[in-house]
């Protein structure tokens, strides 16, 4: 005679809890782990792009010192409206 030892220790549904754990695993630990990667990458992608964005920030930063620098020696060799009104 067959022993009716049940199969998954007595737990009630075993079969249909094991059943649903393998559709969990096989259908939605993978579509979590592709949301993952794409966030992933995404976050990488976006702070290249930063970088790059600082980068010319710094270079366009750099070029309005210089013209200022330029504009205010410009500025002080020419003489002001003031001493002009008082030469006339």
């Amino acid at each position: 005679m067959v022993p009716t030892v049940p199969a998954f220790g007595g737990i009630p549904a075993g079969p249909e809890l094991l059943i649903i754990l393998l559709i969990l695993v096989i259908f939605v630990v993978p579509a979590i782990a592709v949301a993952v990667i794409v966030l992933l990458v995404l976050k990488l992608r976006s702070a290249d792009d930063a970088d790059a964005a600082d980068e010319s920030d710094a270079d366009r930063i750099a070029e309005l010192e210089a013209e200022v620098e330029r504009l205010r020696e410009k500025v002080e060799g020419e003489p002001d409206e003031r001493d002009r009104d008082e030469d006339v």
